[in-house]
């Protein structure tokens, strides 16, 4: 399983990624090759939410996965 430090540091990091290049891609962030350019703020829209998806994982209990199993086993 992995390490919740390790999802929080790769969370963050894609959701800072995921900001300036939807910020580039809208064209907030100007001097790239990719100011402007849509397909820049949808791949930034995407890595923003799996950021932020890494980081709700991340401060979860103890575990997003059930130790003792599927539910419906006794």
């Amino acid at each position: 399983m992995i390490k919740k430090p390790v999802l929080t540091v790769l969370g963050a990091i894609a959701v800072v990624l995921g900001a300036v290049w939807a910020g580039q891609g809208i064209g907030w962030l100007p001097g790239s090759s990719m100011t402007g350019d849509p397909t820049w703020l949808v791949i930034g829209l995407v890595a923003l939410v799996a950021g932020a998806v890494l980081l709700y994982l991340s401060t979860r209990g103890r575990s997003w996965r059930n130790p003792n199993g599927p539910s419906g086993q006794f």
